[in-house]
């Protein structure tokens, strides 16, 4: 018999409802993905490419023409120079670019600080490394970082804390302000931060994203992780990226060169070159934007709660006007009830508040689908 190293874990929410959603032919605003497609000249790149016969492995760490199109992208955007030999690794998704970073620094006993809700992919890799999650909740309706509560949890034994920002399933976005008290607080630790910032293109309101690049005190400490998949609309084609110092990018790529070795070779040439556009995540901003737009407008006479989501593209829905049942049990009766999924968002949470109703809806796709929802959503 196996001894299980998650003894605990199941089959994730996302797989669930979206089974749900198939079964009961909803509406499917619970997992996130776009409902549209990505730029057929990026998809022709693609088939050019394996035209021209790049079907063999890549670079370890990365198609140079790819990792120095990250290094100007970063450049441009937050003004900070990475060496594409030694400082970037194009990962096979963002999911594994943090569970490369989570194995490649974490052992026995080692304490993890991370917000909760938390994308729920970080526990399970604090865990099957034999470390301890030590979480810190958030709380609506802005879900701000609590930084007074992160001084008081750490101690000798914590070895790194994650951000996320803009921030799944809440929408929330860190300010200039935090990251200078975050940058103050880790000064003189041997903390190290994993930044997931997946969903940097897709900040609303004049709100600006603030990488962990741009604060020398924390990038010298951090693994920054990013998604093509959320950029381009290509989540199924689990490309990402991880940016961090020397030193930190020598171990994640000794786990990393044993986990995948390589990715995808022709669809990192291909993004290489289609990055040299860059109004094609600079105008992400705009259509996401409207998107959300009419979605909350789509929304106004329901009874459901909510603040503008300020970032990625989700959207919470607090229904305690409608329902005093709990999320999960709120998520399946809108599924089989109402023909709409979503994600309850306690699942996201290690101990979640008991008095939180909260639901995640993915915003990412076609007006069509966004109106038709919110009708749907108006009648419950």
């Amino acid at each position: 018999m196996i001894n299980s190293k998650l003894p605990n874990t199941g089959v994730t929410i996302f797989t669930k409802m979206s089974g749900m959603a198939k079964k009961y032919e909803a509406l499917n605003l619970s997992q996130g993905f776009p409902d549209f497609e990505g730029s057929s000249e990026l998809h022709a790149l693609v088939g050019r490419y394996i035209q021209e016969g790049n079907n063999q492995y890549a670079p370890m760490q990365g198609a140079l023409t790819l990792r120095q199109a990250i290094a100007d992208k970063t450049k441009k955007l937050y003004g900070v120079d990475y060496n594409v030999e030694n400082e970037i690794t194009v990962t096979a998704g963002a999911t594994q670019a943090i569970f490369t970073a989570i194995t490649a620094c974490i052992s026995k006993d080692d304490e993890v600080i991370v917000f909760g809700p938390a994308y729920d992919c970080y526990e399970p890799a604090i865990q099957l490394c034999g470390g301890i999650t030590k979480f810190i909740n958030l709380e609506a309706p802005d879900y701000k970082l609590p930084l007074d509560k992160l001084v008081g949890q750490i101690s000798h034994r914590t070895k790194m804390l994650i951000i996320n920002s803009p921030h799944n399933p809440t929408g929330a976005v860190l300010t200039h302000e935090d990251m200078l008290q975050l940058q103050t607080i880790l000064k003189d630790t041997n903390i190290i931060v994993i930044s997931d910032e997946v969903y940097e293109h897709i900040i609303f309101d004049g709100a600006n994203h603030r990488s962990i690049v741009s604060y020398p005190e924390l990038a010298k400490r951090a693994f920054v992780i990013s998604s093509f998949g959320k950029t381009y609309h290509i989540t199924g084609w689990k490309i990402g990226y991880c940016i961090a110092p020397r030193t930190l990018r020598k171990e994640f790529q000794k786990v990393h060169q044993f986990n995948v070795f390589s990715c995808n070779h022709p669809v990192q040439l291909a993004l290489a070159e289609f990055m040299q556009k860059e109004d094609e995540y600079t105008g992400l901003l705009a259509m996401y934007q409207k998107k959300r737009d009419v979605f909350i407008k789509g929304l106004h006479g329901s009874k459901f709660k909510f603040v503008p989501t300020t970032g990625t593209y989700f959207q919470l829905l607090d229904y305690s006007q409608i329902d005093s049942i709990p999320d999960i049990e709120m998520a399946e009766k809108l599924v089989k009830d109402y023909g709409i999924a979503a994600i309850p968002i306690s699942v996201f949470y290690k101990n979640p508040p008991e008095e939180d109703r909260m639901l995640r809806f993915c915003f990412a796709k076609g007006e069509e689908t966004l109106l038709r929802a919110c009708e749907i959503l108006k009648s419950i």
